[in-house]
């Protein structure tokens, strides 16, 4: 990252900063700016909080949702319809499908796709951890919550030809969702209806 003048703390902030999804070089130098700007307990709070997070949020032992506790409270909650997984690729995604009010089931977090091209295996997402959670329980269907992307689809269909041979009922969410697009995007209405009319795999 070129600096000029710059004093090389403020380049190693940056640095760190434009490692983040979504951050280019132009945003983490405004970050680093910022941050060296503000008050010093102010700053302190913000590092504190960062290895706050980094040192309690784990994956629950369940559906490998983030959480302080062994078990993450959508888990924990009696209320839910233990028999329906729906399966999606982040924890982000998780949160879109709470907001519509409407999903009663449980979850279950990839942490990834599949793709090939990128050296992403199935033993490197949290695949065998799905098939060990269904073969413990009884499971009436499993929804394929992946994104419509080549990567999502390959991954519901992997997961789909697994799951056929021991009788599961698998799914795929109806996209009203444009191709290409992402879950964590979409509005409340198009996610419930997606999930209203998802079909078979």
């Amino acid at each position: 990252m070129a600096g000029g003048n710059t004093a090389l703390p403020l380049l190693l902030l940056a640095e760190q900063f434009a490692k983040l999804p979504g951050i280019g070089i132009k945003t983490a130098q405004r970050l680093a700016y910022h941050i060296v700007g503000i008050a010093e307990e102010d700053a302190k709070a913000f590092a504190d909080a960062i290895v706050y997070a980094h040192k309690t949020v784990k994956c629950c032992t369940i559906c490998q949702n983030l959480t302080e506790s062994n078990i993450c409270h959508i888990c924990g909650d009696t209320g839910r319809d233990n028999k329906t997984i729906c399966v999606v690729e982040t924890p982000k995604d998780i949160s879109a499908f709470e907001r519509t009010n409407e999903y009663k089931g449980v979850y279950h977090v990839l942490h990834g796709l599949l793709s090939p091209m990128d050296g992403i295996t199935p033993d490197n997402i949290r695949i065998k951890e799905l098939l060990s959670r269904i073969g413990g329980q009884e499971i009436s269907e499993v929804i394929m919550a992946t994104n419509p992307t080549v990567e999502g689809e390959a991954t519901a269909m992997y997961i789909s030809r697994l799951l056929k041979p021991i009788g599961i009922k698998c799914t795929r969410l109806a996209f009203g969702i444009p191709i290409g697009g992402t879950l964590e995007y979409a509005d409340e209405i198009t996610l419930f209806k997606a999930l209203e009319n998802r079909n078979e795999i």
